[in-house]
């Protein structure tokens, strides 16, 4: 299957926290979309990776997206090396994207900046021809997505542009609660966590809020850029 976009991140639920909404958008518009996980996320304070597996599924079929998949590698201690690159080179070439989303480049997870260095990094080597990766014995051709954007999580980072997501914030939140084991439930036993909290939640949503404010809309989700985003025409713009 060839994507229209595939959205990485470093845990499962970086992606719903930072551009579901986005996600949610692309698909109702007829786009094919993906997730990649890195890790399972099971050096987290709550519930298991087991756990993590299971809620990542049910998020992924609420946001309606045609795959989702965990390369495994290990939470907090993956680094961004030729094994590394690999492995994302390889499902880079398999579903062919167009735009890649991945981590912040910087923020307070150590994960989440590595994660962005790393898929930005991959992407541009997916499209080197003397890069050889096989899949199922068979010779993948080389291929550069045309751009990567990365989404914003726990800093406030300003973006480049934002996506009006302002139908779509439902279905935003509804993904994110999948993860009942990461995020606030007031009859939980397990630690409190900095993401287990009523703020953390109400906060995703406000941010949400505010920067459909900035630009005339009730909902919106911001991103980062390596180069210059091009529009046809000022007409593009909203």
């Amino acid at each position: 299957m060839k994507l229209d976009i595939l959205a990485f991140g470093a845990h499962p639920d970086d992606v719903e926290l930072s551009s579901s909404g986005t996600l949610a958008k692309e698909v109702s518009l007829g786009k094919k979309v993906g997730i990649i996980d890195l890790t399972r996320g099971e050096l987290g304070t709550r519930g298991s990776k087991e756990i993590r597996d299971a809620e990542a599924k049910k998020a992924a079929e609420i946001l309606g997206v045609h795959i989702r998949e965990n390369l495994n590698m290990r939470d907090g201690f993956f680094i961004n090396d030729e094994a590394h690159q690999l492995e994302i080179i390889k499902k880079i070439r398999q579903y062919r994207p167009e735009i890649v989303l991945c981590n912040a480049v910087d923020d307070r997870h150590i994960d989440h900046g590595r994660g962005s260095k790393l898929v930005s990094d991959a992407s541009f080597l997916s499209g080197l021809r003397k890069i050889s990766t096989q899949q199922d014995g068979v010779e993948q051709e080389a291929w550069r997505p045309k751009v990567v954007y990365h989404y914003i999580q726990w800093k406030n980072l300003e973006p480049d542009f934002v996506v009006d997501i302002s139908d779509f914030i439902d279905v935003k939140m509804e993904s994110i609660l999948a993860y009942g084991s990461q995020f606030f439930d007031p009859n939980s036993k397990e630690p409190e966590t900095p993401i287990a909290t009523k703020n953390f939640v109400d906060n995703v949503k406000f941010r949400s809020q505010d920067l459909g404010r900035m630009i005339g809309k009730e909902y919106a989700e911001g991103y980062t850029i390596e180069r210059y985003v091009a529009v046809n025409s000022l007409g593009d713009l909203i």
